[in-house]
């Protein structure tokens, strides 16, 4: 039986293109919100989701980090994924023909310099692959979308120029989500862990309750910090770590986070991408 994997967009979507790198031959669900793909694999429809939660260029994904807490998954695995922008035109139109270019905004920001340097105006959409679907409908050869190759594939569409993207380095980071926690053996090489807490309302208790990863010589790559219950003096912090929970350093700072924090949650621990060390 083949494998589930929902992804937020329709199909050519990026997020599309990491499932099918990820697992190949399986099936791939398109979800049309961040929320619902989470909530597919919850309520047993999938297997896993693929989640960005961050771009190179762009910064983090909005909402995302919010709904991971809520969900009650596992984060099992991470991907990068290198985002390459086609410009994507009708059968028989050309670059020359080309006066708009329709793509989500982070998309059109991504290839900006290419857009100003060819007097092409960019139109937002809410998807890359879908702004596909409207120079389909509009049969208009002076119309454009920026999406992927699958996109162009799955859409029957030319491409009329190649990795448009500002930045050859343009990658984006993916989450692998799951119902079941699936922590591999500590093997001696790189895990990530990530996890959120709420650290108590005394003072210093940030600094005292990431001190122990100093001081057991644990690096921190990531420390965001959201606000609770529209409240400006609640705090929660999502954190990962270079770190397995097997280990004892692992144990030893976690003691002292627990001591210094009213809540702790491990989202997952999973063996680091090769591509983060590049």
């Amino acid at each position: 039986m083949k494998l589930r994997i929902a992804y937020q967009g329709v199909p050519g979507a990026y997020s599309h293109i990491a499932g099918k790198t990820v697992y190949p031959g399986q099936e791939y669900v398109s979800c049309l919100t961040f929320e619902q793909t989470m909530n597919a694999v919850q309520n047993r429809e999938v297997d896993f989701a693929m989640i960005p939660v961050e771009n190179s260029n762009a910064g983090r994904v909005s909402d995302v980090h919010f709904l991971l807490p809520q969900t009650g998954l596992h984060i099992v695995g991470e991907f990068f994924l290198r985002i390459e922008h086609q410009l994507l035109g009708l059968k028989g139109a050309s670059l020359a023909d080309i006066k708009t270019a329709s793509s989500h905004p982070q998309a059109l920001a991504q290839c900006s310099q290419f857009l100003k340097s060819h007097n092409i105006q960019p139109v937002q959409r809410i998807d890359t692959a879908l702004s596909c679907q409207d120079v389909i409908r509009d049969k208009d050869q002076t119309k454009a979308a920026i999406a992927s190759k699958l996109a162009a594939e799955i859409y029957n569409l030319d491409i009329l120029a190649p990795n448009i993207e500002n930045a050859v380095n343009n990658t984006t980071r993916f989450l692998i989500m799951s119902r079941e926690s699936a922590v591999p053996e500590d093997d001696g090489t790189a895990f990530i862990t990530s996890f959120i807490f709420k650290a108590k309302n005394i003072p210093a208790a940030l600094y005292k309750a990431l001190g122990g990863f100093a001081t057991n010589g644990i690096n921190i790559t990531k420390l965001e910090s959201y606000l609770l219950e529209g409240k400006f003096i609640s705090a929660q912090f999502y954190v990962e770590i270079e770190s397995h929970p097997a280990r004892q350093a692992f144990k030893n700072a976690f003691e002292e986070l627990n001591f210094f924090s009213e809540e702790v949650h491990i989202l997952g621990s999973y063996p680091a991408n090769p591509y983060r060390y590049l």
